[in-house]
């Protein structure tokens, strides 16, 4: 579906008040998209953002496995779905949700790994993380900064660490 210009001006507003944490400004933008072009996949996917920007994880599961399905190759959809599971504690969801991802985007996708490393690690697989930490980086460098300071890495840090230290115990 081609977007309207007006559509489309709402959703860069959206964009915007997002980034400035005006969920009322950005919702009030949403509620003026005509109707016809409410459900097109850029203004859902806009609308997942929103959701998870608001901390409004139940609202960003559901359109994310909406999307995901309606569109297998929305890396996005997958991504957004996966990440609000997470925040709700649901991290085992998350997983099962970016391995699916991973059939479409694994080989491309810097994020499902990332994610998934990120998901092994508050799950305990501390080797498996790595793996995933080790195919992330090779599509995205840049993810090495961000590992450094991601909470949901902290056991993979705490247990490298230990390992440098010299603990045999600790690495697995």
């Amino acid at each position: 579906m081609n977007l309207s210009a007006e559509t489309r001006r709402r959703l860069r507003h959206v964009h915007g008040y997002i980034g400035l944490e005006m969920f009322r400004a950005a919702a009030a933008e949403f509620a003026a998209i005509a109707v016809g072009e409410r459900q097109a996949p850029e203004v859902r996917l806009t609308r997942m953002d929103f959701y998870i920007a608001a901390s409004r994880w139940e609202s960003a599961v559901r359109i994310g496995a909406t999307l995901a399905r309606e569109d297998p190759t929305c890396e996005q959809a997958w991504i957004g779905w996966a990440y609000a599971l997470r925040e709700l504690q649901r991290v085992t969801e998350a997983k099962e949700v970016l391995l699916v991802a991973e059939v479409a985007h694994g080989v491309t996708s810097a994020l499902v790994h990332y994610n998934l490393a990120c998901y092994d690690a508050l799950l305990g697989d501390l080797a498996e993380a790595r793996a995933r930490l080790v195919k992330a980086y090779r599509l995205d460098k840049s993810l090495k900064e961000t590992a450094e300071h991601d909470p949901d890495l902290a056991a993979l840090r705490a247990a490298d660490a230990k390992r440098r230290a010299g603990d045999p115990a600790e690495g697995a």
